[in-house]
Protein backbone atom coordinates (compact mmCIF):
# COMPACT_ATOMS: atom_id res chain seq x y z
CA UNK A 1 0.00 0.00 0.00
CA UNK A 2 1.39 3.41 -0.74
CA UNK A 3 1.97 5.99 1.64
CA UNK A 4 -0.76 8.79 1.30
CA UNK A 5 1.57 11.95 2.11
CA UNK A 6 3.33 13.16 -0.71
CA UNK A 7 6.77 13.31 -1.40
CA UNK A 8 8.75 16.02 -0.74
CA UNK A 9 9.53 18.82 -2.60
CA UNK A 10 13.31 18.42 -4.47
CA UNK A 11 14.80 21.71 -5.21
CA UNK A 12 17.11 21.00 -7.73
CA UNK A 13 20.90 22.74 -8.08
CA UNK A 14 20.37 24.74 -11.01
CA UNK A 15 21.38 28.52 -11.67
CA UNK A 16 18.64 30.88 -11.72
CA UNK A 17 18.81 34.10 -14.19
CA UNK A 18 18.47 37.11 -11.64
CA UNK A 19 15.11 38.86 -11.06
CA UNK A 20 14.78 42.07 -12.10
CA UNK A 21 10.74 42.79 -11.68
CA UNK A 22 8.09 41.53 -9.31
CA UNK A 23 4.20 41.09 -11.08
CA UNK A 24 1.85 40.34 -8.42
CA UNK A 25 -1.86 39.12 -9.61
CA UNK A 26 -4.74 40.65 -8.06
CA UNK A 27 -5.78 37.32 -7.10
CA UNK A 28 -2.81 37.32 -5.01
CA UNK A 29 -4.36 40.46 -3.34
CA UNK A 30 -7.26 39.31 -2.93
CA UNK A 31 -5.90 36.06 -1.18
CA UNK A 32 -3.97 37.96 1.25
CA UNK A 33 -6.39 40.26 2.58
CA UNK A 34 -8.66 37.25 3.00
CA UNK A 35 -6.21 35.40 4.60
CA UNK A 36 -5.86 38.64 7.26
CA UNK A 37 -9.44 39.12 7.65
CA UNK A 38 -10.17 35.27 8.80
CA UNK A 39 -6.84 35.43 10.92
CA UNK A 40 -8.26 38.97 12.09
CA UNK A 41 -11.24 37.55 13.63
CA UNK A 42 -9.82 35.04 15.96
CA UNK A 43 -6.82 37.47 16.62
CA UNK A 44 -8.40 40.96 16.83
CA UNK A 45 -6.00 41.95 14.07
CA UNK A 46 -2.91 42.11 15.98
CA UNK A 47 -1.13 39.38 14.30
CA UNK A 48 0.84 39.21 10.80
CA UNK A 49 -0.15 36.17 8.02
CA UNK A 50 2.17 34.21 6.42
CA UNK A 51 1.84 32.15 3.13
CA UNK A 52 3.31 31.16 -0.24
CA UNK A 53 3.37 32.42 -3.32
CA UNK A 54 3.03 30.59 -6.53
CA UNK A 55 3.97 31.37 -10.31
CA UNK A 56 6.66 30.95 -12.86
CA UNK A 57 9.82 32.74 -13.77
CA UNK A 58 9.77 34.28 -17.29
CA UNK A 59 13.26 36.15 -18.47
CA UNK A 60 13.99 38.21 -15.50
CA UNK A 61 10.56 38.96 -14.55
CA UNK A 62 8.74 36.77 -11.71
CA UNK A 63 5.17 36.58 -12.42
CA UNK A 64 3.37 35.58 -9.14
CA UNK A 65 -0.44 33.97 -10.20
CA UNK A 66 -1.66 32.46 -7.00
CA UNK A 67 -1.06 32.05 -3.37
CA UNK A 68 -2.00 30.19 -0.35
CA UNK A 69 -2.45 30.67 3.42
CA UNK A 70 -0.13 28.62 6.07
CA UNK A 71 -0.42 28.01 9.36
CA UNK A 72 2.13 30.21 11.29
CA UNK A 73 2.64 31.63 14.85
CA UNK A 74 5.44 34.11 16.07
CA UNK A 75 6.37 34.89 19.88
CA UNK A 76 5.83 38.76 19.56
CA UNK A 77 8.30 39.04 22.61
CA UNK A 78 10.98 36.90 20.92
CA UNK A 79 11.26 37.18 17.02
CA UNK A 80 13.71 34.24 17.50
CA UNK A 81 10.72 31.84 18.28
CA UNK A 82 8.53 31.69 15.11
CA UNK A 83 6.65 28.09 14.32
CA UNK A 84 5.77 27.52 10.35
CA UNK A 85 3.59 23.95 9.31
CA UNK A 86 5.91 22.28 7.06
CA UNK A 87 3.70 19.30 6.57
CA UNK A 88 0.86 21.55 5.57
CA UNK A 89 2.63 23.11 3.06
CA UNK A 90 4.16 20.58 1.33
CA UNK A 91 0.39 19.29 1.30
CA UNK A 92 -1.14 21.94 -0.04
CA UNK A 93 1.77 22.78 -2.95
CA UNK A 94 1.11 19.14 -3.66
CA UNK A 95 -3.12 19.79 -4.15
CA UNK A 96 -2.37 22.85 -6.32
CA UNK A 97 0.34 21.46 -8.37
CA UNK A 98 -2.58 19.14 -9.60
CA UNK A 99 -4.98 21.80 -11.03
CA UNK A 100 -1.87 23.86 -12.23
CA UNK A 101 1.37 22.24 -12.74
CA UNK A 102 3.05 25.50 -14.02
CA UNK A 103 2.89 27.17 -11.06
CA UNK A 104 5.92 27.11 -8.84
CA UNK A 105 6.88 27.90 -5.25
CA UNK A 106 8.38 31.47 -5.94
CA UNK A 107 8.61 32.67 -2.55
CA UNK A 108 6.59 33.56 0.30
CA UNK A 109 4.20 36.25 1.59
CA UNK A 110 3.33 38.24 5.12
CA UNK A 111 0.83 41.36 5.88
CA UNK A 112 3.94 43.38 7.37
CA UNK A 113 2.81 46.01 7.08
CA UNK A 114 7.17 46.32 7.51
CA UNK A 115 10.14 44.13 7.38
CA UNK A 116 10.70 41.90 10.69
CA UNK A 117 13.92 40.57 12.05
CA UNK A 118 13.15 36.96 11.45
CA UNK A 119 12.51 37.55 8.25
CA UNK A 120 15.74 36.74 7.34
CA UNK A 121 15.41 33.25 9.32
CA UNK A 122 11.83 32.30 7.48
CA UNK A 123 13.22 33.06 4.07
CA UNK A 124 16.21 30.67 4.46
CA UNK A 125 13.50 28.39 5.29
CA UNK A 126 11.60 29.10 2.14
CA UNK A 127 14.86 28.50 0.08
CA UNK A 128 14.64 24.87 0.81
CA UNK A 129 11.29 24.77 -2.08
CA UNK A 130 12.87 27.87 -4.16
CA UNK A 131 16.60 29.46 -4.09
CA UNK A 132 15.68 32.45 -5.21
CA UNK A 133 12.98 33.03 -2.62
CA UNK A 134 11.40 36.25 -3.19
CA UNK A 135 9.76 37.82 -0.40
CA UNK A 136 6.42 40.18 -1.00
CA UNK A 137 5.17 42.41 1.83
CA UNK A 138 1.45 42.96 1.45
CA UNK A 139 -0.01 46.32 2.99
CA UNK A 140 -3.43 45.25 3.61
CA UNK A 141 -4.57 48.50 5.55
CA UNK A 142 -3.07 51.12 2.73
CA UNK A 143 -4.41 54.35 1.64
CA UNK A 144 -5.20 54.82 -2.37
CA UNK A 145 -2.41 57.65 -1.74
CA UNK A 146 0.21 55.70 -0.47
CA UNK A 147 0.61 53.91 -4.28
CA UNK A 148 0.49 50.17 -4.57
CA UNK A 149 0.78 47.86 -1.31
CA UNK A 150 3.02 45.41 -2.48
CA UNK A 151 6.82 45.29 -1.46
CA UNK A 152 9.07 43.25 -2.89
CA UNK A 153 12.51 41.64 -1.48
CA UNK A 154 14.96 39.43 -2.00
CA UNK A 155 17.69 38.13 0.10
CA UNK A 156 21.64 38.79 -0.71
CA UNK A 157 24.99 38.41 0.99
CA UNK A 158 25.82 41.38 2.60
CA UNK A 159 29.57 41.86 2.44
CA UNK A 160 31.44 43.47 5.07
CA UNK A 161 34.89 46.24 4.90
CA UNK A 162 36.02 44.99 7.91
CA UNK A 163 36.71 41.25 7.33
CA UNK A 164 33.77 39.81 9.57
CA UNK A 165 31.49 36.94 7.96
CA UNK A 166 29.24 38.06 4.93
CA UNK A 167 25.57 38.48 6.71
CA UNK A 168 22.27 37.96 4.73
CA UNK A 169 20.27 41.20 3.83
CA UNK A 170 17.06 42.30 1.83
CA UNK A 171 17.57 44.01 -1.19
CA UNK A 172 14.91 45.58 -3.05
CA UNK A 173 12.92 44.68 -6.47
CA UNK A 174 10.58 46.40 -8.15
CA UNK A 175 7.00 45.20 -7.95
CA UNK A 176 3.83 45.97 -10.05
CA UNK A 177 0.71 44.77 -10.24
CA UNK A 178 -0.50 43.37 -13.42
CA UNK A 179 -3.10 40.85 -14.76
CA UNK A 180 -4.00 38.89 -17.42
CA UNK A 181 -7.30 40.11 -19.63
CA UNK A 182 -9.65 37.48 -17.81
CA UNK A 183 -8.58 38.87 -14.58
CA UNK A 184 -9.16 42.61 -15.10
CA UNK A 185 -12.79 41.74 -16.49
CA UNK A 186 -12.95 40.22 -12.67
CA UNK A 187 -11.53 42.80 -11.25
CA UNK A 188 -13.76 45.36 -12.57
CA UNK A 189 -17.27 43.19 -11.81
CA UNK A 190 -16.22 43.17 -8.43
CA UNK A 191 -15.18 46.85 -8.39
CA UNK A 192 -18.77 47.29 -9.91
CA UNK A 193 -20.49 45.80 -7.36
CA UNK A 194 -19.08 47.46 -4.59
CA UNK A 195 -19.18 51.15 -6.21
CA UNK A 196 -21.43 52.97 -3.56
CA UNK A 197 -24.67 54.12 -5.23
CA UNK A 198 -25.32 57.14 -3.48
CA UNK A 199 -22.14 58.98 -5.02
CA UNK A 200 -22.97 60.79 -7.68
CA UNK A 201 -21.03 61.04 -10.85
CA UNK A 202 -19.46 64.54 -10.25
CA UNK A 203 -18.46 63.08 -6.31
CA UNK A 204 -16.59 60.43 -7.68
CA UNK A 205 -14.79 62.48 -10.16
CA UNK A 206 -13.86 64.66 -7.21
CA UNK A 207 -12.72 62.43 -5.16
CA UNK A 208 -10.68 60.56 -8.15
CA UNK A 209 -8.82 63.79 -8.59
CA UNK A 210 -8.21 64.53 -5.13
CA UNK A 211 -6.57 60.88 -4.22
CA UNK A 212 -4.41 61.37 -7.63
CA UNK A 213 -3.21 65.02 -6.02
CA UNK A 214 -2.07 63.43 -2.87
CA UNK A 215 -0.43 60.71 -4.51
CA UNK A 216 1.41 63.21 -6.22
CA UNK A 217 2.16 65.17 -3.40
CA UNK A 218 3.56 62.00 -1.65
CA UNK A 219 5.91 60.85 -4.42
CA UNK A 220 7.16 64.65 -4.73
CA UNK A 221 7.94 64.37 -0.93
CA UNK A 222 9.84 61.43 -1.58
CA UNK A 223 11.85 62.90 -4.54
CA UNK A 224 12.63 65.82 -2.22
CA UNK A 225 13.58 63.58 0.49
CA UNK A 226 15.80 61.62 -1.98
CA UNK A 227 17.31 64.43 -3.20
CA UNK A 228 18.19 65.76 -0.07
CA UNK A 229 19.45 62.90 1.11
CA UNK A 230 21.91 62.80 -1.73
CA UNK A 231 22.67 66.25 -1.26
CA UNK A 232 24.24 65.53 2.11
CA UNK A 233 26.24 62.90 0.43
CA UNK A 234 24.00 60.35 2.95
CA UNK A 235 22.98 58.21 -0.32
CA UNK A 236 25.36 57.86 -3.56
CA UNK A 237 24.06 59.68 -6.89
CA UNK A 238 22.01 57.34 -9.17
CA UNK A 239 22.43 58.61 -12.48
CA UNK A 240 19.19 56.65 -13.50
CA UNK A 241 17.03 58.07 -11.17
CA UNK A 242 18.58 61.81 -12.19
CA UNK A 243 18.49 61.25 -15.84
CA UNK A 244 14.26 60.07 -15.30
CA UNK A 245 14.06 63.04 -12.79
CA UNK A 246 15.60 65.47 -15.98
CA UNK A 247 12.94 63.89 -18.30
CA UNK A 248 10.38 64.60 -16.10
CA UNK A 249 11.34 68.92 -15.96
CA UNK A 250 11.86 68.75 -19.32
CA UNK A 251 8.16 67.78 -19.94
CA UNK A 252 7.26 70.43 -17.64
CA UNK A 253 5.78 73.91 -19.46
CA UNK A 254 7.88 77.06 -19.35
CA UNK A 255 6.21 79.27 -18.10
CA UNK A 256 7.79 82.43 -18.76
CA UNK A 257 7.07 82.43 -22.46
CA UNK A 258 4.91 85.33 -23.54
CA UNK A 259 2.36 82.79 -25.22
CA UNK A 260 2.59 80.77 -22.37
CA UNK A 261 1.21 83.87 -19.82
CA UNK A 262 -1.35 84.69 -22.50
CA UNK A 263 -3.09 81.62 -23.07
CA UNK A 264 -2.79 80.86 -19.20
CA UNK A 265 -4.42 84.09 -18.39
CA UNK A 266 -7.22 83.69 -21.14
CA UNK A 267 -7.64 80.32 -19.44
CA UNK A 268 -7.93 81.56 -16.02
CA UNK A 269 -10.13 84.48 -17.26
CA UNK A 270 -12.70 82.44 -18.82
CA UNK A 271 -13.13 79.82 -16.01
CA UNK A 272 -13.47 83.03 -13.50
CA UNK A 273 -16.21 84.43 -15.79
CA UNK A 274 -17.82 80.59 -15.83
CA UNK A 275 -17.68 80.99 -11.80
CA UNK A 276 -18.99 84.44 -11.46
CA UNK A 277 -21.88 83.61 -13.89
CA UNK A 278 -22.99 81.01 -11.78
CA UNK A 279 -22.62 82.83 -8.47
CA UNK A 280 -24.88 85.57 -9.89
CA UNK A 281 -27.32 83.12 -11.23
CA UNK A 282 -27.13 81.18 -7.86
CA UNK A 283 -28.15 84.63 -6.11
CA UNK A 284 -30.75 85.94 -8.37
CA UNK A 285 -32.54 82.43 -7.82
CA UNK A 286 -31.99 82.83 -4.22
CA UNK A 287 -33.84 86.24 -4.27
CA UNK A 288 -36.42 85.00 -6.35
CA UNK A 289 -37.31 82.10 -3.91
CA UNK A 290 -37.27 84.06 -0.84
CA UNK A 291 -39.66 86.49 -3.20
CA UNK A 292 -41.96 83.87 -3.56
CA UNK A 293 -41.44 82.53 -0.04
CA UNK A 294 -42.67 86.15 1.20
CA UNK A 295 -45.61 86.71 -1.24
CA UNK A 296 -46.81 83.35 0.00
CA UNK A 297 -46.53 83.75 3.58
CA UNK A 298 -48.16 86.93 3.36
CA UNK A 299 -51.06 85.63 1.11
CA UNK A 300 -51.68 82.82 3.30
CA UNK A 301 -52.17 85.05 6.29
CA UNK A 302 -54.54 87.19 4.54
CA UNK A 303 -56.86 83.90 4.14
CA UNK A 304 -56.45 83.38 7.89
CA UNK A 305 -57.62 86.94 8.60
CA UNK A 306 -60.58 86.37 6.03
CA UNK A 307 -61.42 83.32 7.42
CA UNK A 308 -61.77 84.12 11.02
CA UNK A 309 -64.22 87.09 9.85
CA UNK A 310 -66.38 84.89 7.83
CA UNK A 311 -67.87 82.67 10.55
CA UNK A 312 -68.53 85.98 12.56
CA UNK A 313 -70.98 87.71 9.95
CA UNK A 314 -72.43 83.69 8.93
CA UNK A 315 -73.31 83.34 12.64
CA UNK A 316 -75.02 87.12 12.49
CA UNK A 317 -77.24 86.33 9.26
CA UNK A 318 -78.11 83.01 11.51
CA UNK A 319 -79.12 84.41 14.46
CA UNK A 320 -81.07 87.52 12.60
CA UNK A 321 -83.19 84.49 10.52
CA UNK A 322 -84.07 82.92 13.76
CA UNK A 323 -85.18 85.71 15.23
CA UNK A 324 -87.62 86.42 12.29
CA UNK A 325 -88.53 82.62 12.19
CA UNK A 326 -89.68 83.08 16.22
CA UNK A 327 -91.69 86.31 15.55
CA UNK A 328 -94.05 84.97 12.20
CA UNK A 329 -95.90 82.81 13.96
CA UNK A 330 -96.24 85.01 17.14
CA UNK A 331 -98.45 87.39 14.68
CA UNK A 332 -100.63 84.55 13.38
CA UNK A 333 -102.07 83.86 16.74
CA UNK A 334 -102.82 87.26 17.35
Amino acid sequence: MKDANPDPIKVKKTEHPKISKVTVHPLVLLGVVDHFNRVGKISGGQKRVVGVLLGALRGSILDVSNCFAVPFEEDLADPNVWFLDHDYLENMFAMFKKVNARERIVGWYHSGPKLCTNDIKINELFRKYTPNSVLVVVDVKTNESDGIPTEAYIAVEEVHDDGTPTTKTFDHLLSEIGAEEAEEVGVEHLLRDIKDSSLGSLTQRINAKLAGLCGMLHQLDEIHNYLQLVTSKQLPINYQVMYKLQDMFNLLPDVELSDMVRSLNMTSNDQMLNIYVACVMRAILALHDLINNKLANRESERNEDEGKKVPKSVAAADQSKDEANAEKPAKKRT
